[in-house]
């Protein structure tokens, strides 16, 4: 997809028309050359926001996929960072990328930690939750930290209302709509489902208080927002 490395239509048809468990089993070797890996640009302004908002010790990376994100635990955490996913091949390229993480693989909405981590974080996961999986998933890493621990994720601005963008992930979530009305087992990935406004309430309701950090390296829209937040959720 885009690149000679990555994946080909017939290869993301066959994911897209499995579960999103056995989708990902099969992306795993090529899903680091697609653009839905998260960005080293997002990385590293997260990393650096992190940075004001430590010390930090131990890190838990919650669907963690190839492990992009377990690099930005290990340059804040000062002790043990781990990563918790539900694929095995997308956990196996983690391994190899990140040899002294300790990675787990579990269904983040059944974490299978006691409250040990001070930083959880989570990078391109969530389109994966409807909004009733969303509040169990911010329990599950509530329950996961220690009293004071931070979760922390970016969450970029939507596009502007009939931009080309917008149109865009209407369509997709539109046509992943009609797949899963039609196609078992179901691929669950939306972009339209994590909104702000409810991402605040449901992390409340779960008993967090949550902030919201602009990432200025990301930069900001013409009418002076930033493009891109730093959701920081705190464990009371």
């Amino acid at each position: 997809m885009f690149t000679p490395q990555g994946p080909s239509l017939r290869e993301l048809t066959v994911q897209a028309l499995s579960s999103v468990e056995h989708g990902y089993d099969l992306l795993a070797n090529k899903f680091d050359a697609t653009p839905f890996r998260t960005s080293d640009r997002l990385l590293t302004a997260v990393a650096h926001t992190l940075e004001t908002l430590g010390p930090f010790d131990s890190g838990l990376d919650v669907c963690c996929g190839t492990g992009a994100g377990l690099g930005v635990l290990r340059s804040v955490c000062a002790g043990r960072v781990m990563g918790v996913d539900f694929s095995t091949g997308m956990l196996t390229r983690a391994r190899n990328a990140h040899p002294t993480a300790d990675l787990v693989r579990a269904d983040a909405l059944a974490l299978p930690f006691a409250p040990v981590f001070d930083l959880a974080v989570s990078f391109g996961a969530f389109g994966h939750f409807l909004p009733a999986a969303q509040r169990t998933l911010f329990t599950q890493v509530h329950a996961a930290l220690r009293p004071g621990g931070t979760f922390a994720f970016p969450l970029p601005a939507p596009p502007p209302v009939g931009s080309r963008v917008y149109w865009t992930l209407w369509g997709f979530d539109a046509a992943m709509r009609v797949r899963n009305a039609v196609w078992r087992p179901p691929f669950v990935m939306y972009y339209r489902t994590f909104r702000l406004a409810d991402v605040l309430t449901r992390l409340r309701e779960s008993g967090f208080d949550v902030s919201l950090t602009p990432l200025e390296p990301l930069g900001r829209r013409e009418d002076g927002s930033p493009r891109c937040r730093l959701v920081v959720a705190r464990k009371a």
